[in-house]
């Protein structure tokens, strides 16, 4: 049983998912979306490490979170606006 409900690595290397927080039987469903800029280098063997939360939803399903926060994490440009506000706030 995996908490990530969608992942997709971007052309520089990092990896953009959606992580679910709650247990699998638990609702509401709560998911955050994450970069994950060390995903392909040396420091990427700790597994433990999660990266900070860039959005957070919450939903009755699963299904509503990923619809909820698929526009967010499919395009690059999407994620480059996410980082940016993080990076501003």
């Amino acid at each position: 049983m995996s908490d990530v409900l969608y992942e997709r690595t971007m052309p520089e290397g990092a990896t953009v998912r959606i992580r679910r927080l709650t247990p699998q039987a638990g609702t509401p469903v709560r998911a955050v979306v994450e970069v994950d800029r060390r995903s392909s280098g040396p420091r990427s063997i700790d597994a433990r490490r999660t990266p900070p939360a860039l959005m957070a939803v919450e939903s009755d399903t699963e299904q509503g979170v990923v619809a909820a926060l698929l526009p967010f994490v499919e395009e690059d440009a999407a994620v480059a606006r996410l980082l940016a506000q993080r990076n501003t706030t």
